[in-house]
C-alpha cells in the first residue's frame, strides 16, 4: 500500500465490500485521513508500543504479589 499511495487504500476498501473484512474496511473508511497519513508517513510508534507491552507483561507476571515499588524496580532494572 505504501508504494501505491492513496490508490492502494481505495482499492482495498472497494475490494473488502461483501467479504468478512467489510466491517473493518468501513471503520477504516470512516477515518480515512488518519489511515492515509499512517500509510504515507515514515514514522512508527513501534518502539513505544514495545515498551508498553514489556511493562504490561511484567505487571501481569507479578499480579497480586507486590505493589508499585517492586514493579518500578523491575522495569527500571531491565532498562
Amino acid at each position: 500500500m505504501r508504494r501505491e499511495g492513496g490508490e492502494g487504500l481505495n482499492r482495498f476498501l472497494a475490494d473488502a465490500v461483501g467479504t468478512p473484512l467489510a466491517d473493518f474496511a468501513a471503520g477504516l473508511g470512516r477515518d480515512r485521513a488518519a489511515v492515509q497519513a499512517a500509510i504515507d508517513t515514515p514514522w512508527t510508534s513501534s518502539p513505544a508500543e514495545g515498551q508498553t507491552n514489556r511493562v504490561k507483561a511484567i505487571k501481569r507476571s507479578m499480579y497480586g504479589r507486590a505493589g508499585f515499588p517492586l514493579l518500578r524496580a523491575r522495569v527500571l532494572h531491565t532498562a
